[in-house]
């Protein structure tokens, strides 16, 4: 990575968060500038060396081309004078107010998760511009083509100008009701990084890792709220397996076949801590505490026989009346099977599929054949794996099931 690479990918939300305001919360026009700003810099730093002061450098060069774009507008109003004169005013090359700077990352990750998005839309936003990653990244990360990822970016952002959203941070009464919606685009962030929808890796560790520091960041700005960090918990403790998960050729190991040792101790330590932060605020955890307590019982325990199985059905029963979905009902039979056996947990699952619950999803049928496995009834489970394996997407897990499919045959 070259210094303006990590500069950028350092600075990026600071960099856009502090022009969004500038410019009056004209994200789109902050953005474009921010970048014509690195594409100057691409061409000046190697002839002219890096500057001293990189972040005001790239500061300074996007606000005169926010200027010459209020220009070409022939725009005459208080914005446009307010930003000329602050460009020839002799100032200290820095755009922002030193006690403002976490208020425009705070203020730009709920712009880039407002509501109005589509779920997509602020995925692709939030990575775009307070995560620093280039569409070429976003969409090599969801293997879409970069035009589609082109196309989310520029409609969020129109999308936004047309909806009049403030470039600002929520009034606390509304913050904690917004903050659901940040909280949920950086776990749809770090499970499509720990679990790939599609194509032939299973773990995108790049896109897990984006999220764990955005979810960090966001810790820091909002630092008494505890599912922030039940979030950070639950991403440290999965991620802490990512080691093990894979072998050299990048087929998918199951729990029960890792190596614990290969487990990142590190990531564990980190989840742990922030667990204990979320149980600390005395408000109970959350849909993501809970998920990471769930976690933390896998990421504690010696092997899958010495888990302690009872505990996560208690969880995953707390889970679902917080949180309720058909998958909290799948993992929960998943856990009962392993606590109680797999006939109580057949029963939970039938009735998923009676209710159709989880319509095209090859994970019903995976668990489904599984538990008809162990119950003996193999032409079944047989049928069960091998739906399974044309409904999942990821080559890797693809394997794992028609492997399973074949060994029963």
């Amino acid at each position: 990575m070259t210094s303006l690479e990590a500069v950028w990918r350092i600075e990026s939300a600071r960099i856009v968060g502090a022009l969004t305001r500038y410019t009056g919360g004209d994200l789109e026009l902050a953005e474009d500038v921010a970048q014509e700003a690195v594409a100057e810099a691409l061409v000046c730093w190697p002839r002219d060396g890096e500057p001293a002061n990189p972040v005001g450098w790239l500061l300074n060069t996007a606000r005169r081309r926010a200027i010459d774009s209020f220009r070409r507008r022939a725009v005459r109003d208080e914005k446009y004078a307010l930003l000329a004169s602050e460009d020839t005013d002799g100032g200290d090359g820095h755009l922002w107010d030193p006690d403002r700077i976490d208020d425009d990352v705070l203020a730009l990750m709920f712009v880039a998760c407002h509501p109005v998005l589509s779920p997509e839309a602020r995925v692709a936003l939030t990575l775009r511009t307070v995560g620093g990653l280039s569409t070429e990244e976003i969409a090599r990360a969801f293997l879409v083509p970069v035009a589609t990822i082109q196309a989310r970016v520029t409609r969020a952002k129109k999308t936004i100008a047309a909806a009049r959203v403030p470039f600002e941070v929520p009034p606390s009464a509304d913050r904690r009701e917004r903050l659901g919606g940040v909280l949920s685009v950086l776990y749809v962030i770090f499970t499509e990084g720990s679990t790939a929808t599609t194509g032939d890796s299973l773990l995108r560790t790049d896109l897990a890792y984006e999220a764990v520091r955005l979810a960090r960041t966001l810790a820091a700005l909002l630092p008494g709220e505890p599912e922030v960090f039940g979030l950070i918990a639950l991403c440290e403790l999965t991620a802490a397996r990512f080691p093990a998960r894979t072998a050299p050729d990048g087929s998918a190991i199951l729990l029960e076949d890792q190596d614990r040792r290969r487990w990142d101790r590190s990531a564990i330590r980190r989840g742990l801590a922030a667990l204990a932060q979320a149980t600390a605020a005395g408000r109970g955890l959350g849909p993501y505490g809970l998920q990471a307590a769930i976690a933390a019982g896998h990421a504690t325990a010696a092997s899958v026989a010495e888990t302690d199985w009872e505990r996560i059905v208690l969880l995953y029963e707390a889970l679902g009346r917080v949180a309720p979905s058909p998958i909290v009902e799948l993992n929960r039979a998943v856990a009962v099977a392993m606590a109680g056996g797999p006939a109580p947990a057949l029963l939970m699952v039938d009735e998923l599929v009676a209710q159709d619950r989880l319509p095209g999803s090859y994970l019903l049928p995976s668990v489904r054949g599984e538990l008809l496995s162990r119950l003996g009834r193999t032409a079944e489970a047989r049928a069960e794996l091998e739906l399974a394996a044309r409904l999942c997407g990821n080559a890797r897990e693809r394997a794992v099931l028609v492997r399973k499919a074949a060994a029963l045959s």
